[in-house]
């Protein structure tokens, strides 16, 4: 049995000779483990082609129990002996450990359908790509106003800062003056266009936007270079709440802005219009909210993640009670709301509660799926299985790391819309060499209502080459402690 430590960026030296909670908690793991060897629990017959995998996972709320089992199947679905029982370090109970390991074990060895937990399932295994979680995302941003009428905070309040790092005076102002700067460049090499384009995606709540505007207007005067009167910049995003409250926000600038609404994944579709015009892309927080997929090495084997939606089982009972329904009614009143709203189920403020409750109990049981060696749906469009080998060649023997297909397709769907000297910024959680995949558990964590997950930028430095650009990563210096770092590009001679 082997014991894969995930967590090592986590981990923070001792004082005054304490061990941290992580060490606390792995030391009863292991002390559970050898009880349950002694009572006869976990026996040699298993223990070979068994894996512990102590993770501790920085986002409080997200899509896992604390004991989760991992079973492996072949192409077709067929059971393999590998198994895991991972374990989040920062949602286990100390009391409960033991029981909880015990009833992991068991479940192991009564099959994939024993289902001990009595857990409510929503749906068959799928990759991450397809799985219910996007739907759920969806329903998020068409029904923000209420989500937040009935929590009391904005969106932004639910990010792991408390708010966007978008917002920043500072990374605002020194945005407008890289861009500035650029445009400078090309007035004094007769290069300006007679018209400058700007574009935002994932616009939030427009603060970000009005502020890059207003230090733009202000730095334009205060230079006297009457860039702002050709610029006009244009707001982009799937949320009809976000795209209104923001062209509100900025509506003072009057005809230098418009709103679009767009799908991330393809921003081009609705701006081919614009192909080739655009000075300025800048985006926030959007690449870690679009569909990823999990890939998994073991032993020198390609492993991906499937995963199957289920309500966790305690509180299912205390929903159902709540609620005055029955669990055989919960599947039918999940699709009605996922496809009509939280009023397609209950009417009024009811709706939404239940929509909220709904989401708390909202759980992902994982299993590993051997990859077949012509599959590639899981790559990003444009790349191939090839580009695929080249990062595993730069990742650990054994890792779990992201596919991020929907930042990738973003990402190339974005790229045709940039002038010749235009650039792209994006402020978001990258993990920026494959190596960092064993330092810690990189996502998904849950939100309110939607969901967040770091971004493999050492992929979408593969993607960015494919289309003639070069991708640099910086951290972002502006707020301390943070985990954003910003990707920007620069094209190619």
């Amino acid at each position: 049995m082997i014991v894969h430590i995930n967590h090592i960026s986590q981990s923070k030296k001792p004082r005054n000779g304490q061990r941290s909670p992580q060490s606390e908690m792995a030391g009863l793991v292991t002390g559970s483990l050898m009880s349950l060897v002694e009572d006869g629990v976990l026996d040699a017959r298993m223990a070979p082609s068994l894996r512990i995998h102590l993770d501790w996972i920085q986002y409080k709320t997200n899509f896992r129990d604390p004991v989760m089992v991992r079973r492996t199947t072949g192409t077709q679905g067929q059971a393999l002996p590998l198994a895991e029982i991972a374990i989040d370090l920062r949602q286990a109970d100390a009391g409960k450990l033991q029981s909880d390991l015990a009833r992991a074990v068991k479940s192991l060895d009564a099959g994939p359908e024993s289902n001990v937990e009595n857990h409510l399932y929503l749906d068959d295994f799928r990759p991450y790509r397809d799985c219910l979680i996007w739907a759920f995302n969806r329903l998020f941003w068409r029904y923000l106003g209420d989500w937040e009428a009935a929590s009391g905070k904005g969106f932004e309040a639910a990010l792991p800062g408390g708010s966007s790092d978008a917002n920043h005076p500072q990374a605002v102002s020194d945005s407008v003056a890289d861009f500035w700067t650029l445009l400078r460049d090309l007035e004094t090499r007769g290069q300006l266009p007679a018209e400058i384009f700007g574009l935002e995606i994932g616009v939030g709540s427009g603060a970000r936007a009005a502020a890059w505007l207003d230090r733009f207007k202000a730095l334009d005067e205060q230079c006297g270079t009457n860039f702002y009167s050709k610029l006009h910049f244009i707001l982009g995003d799937y949320s009809p709440t976000s795209l209104e409250r923001a062209v509100a926000a900025v509506a003072h600038h009057g005809d230098h802005v418009s709103g679009v609404p767009l799908d991330a994944l393809n921003p081009f579709k609705s701006l081919s219009a614009h192909r080739f015009k655009i000075m300025y892309v800048h985006l926030t927080n959007v690449y870690d909210n679009l569909p990823f997929d999990d890939i998994v090495r073991r032993d020198g084997k390609l492993y991906l993640v499937e995963v199957r939606a289920y309500l966790n089982g305690p509180l299912v009972d205390t929903l159902v009670a709540d609620f005055g329904i029955s669990r055989a009614d919960l599947p039918a009143m999940v699709s009605k709301l996922l496809d009509g709203g939280p009023y397609a189920v209950f009417e009024g403020e009811k709706g939404v509660a239940f929509w909220r409750r709904l989401w708390d109990t909202f759980k992902l049981e994982e299993r590993l799926r051997v990859l077949d060696d012509r599959e590639e749906d899981h790559v990003p469009p444009g790349l191939t299985r090839t580009h695929l080998e080249d990062l595993l060649a730069e990742a650990p023997d054994d890792v779990r790391f992201h596919i991020s297909r929907g930042a990738g397709e973003s990402f190339a769907n974005t790229l045709p819309l940039l002038h010749p000297r235009g650039f792209l910024q994006v402020q978001d959680i990258f993990v920026s060499e494959m190596d960092d995949y064993r330092k810690g558990f990189k996502g998904p964590g849950k939100l309110d209502g939607s969901l967040v997950t770091w971004v493999n930028g050492a992929l979408l430095r593969a993607v960015g080459a494919r289309a003639g650009y070069d991708v640099h990563f910086a951290p972002f210096p502006y707020r301390p402690g943070t985990k954003t770092s910003i990707l920007y590009t620069t094209q190619r001679d």
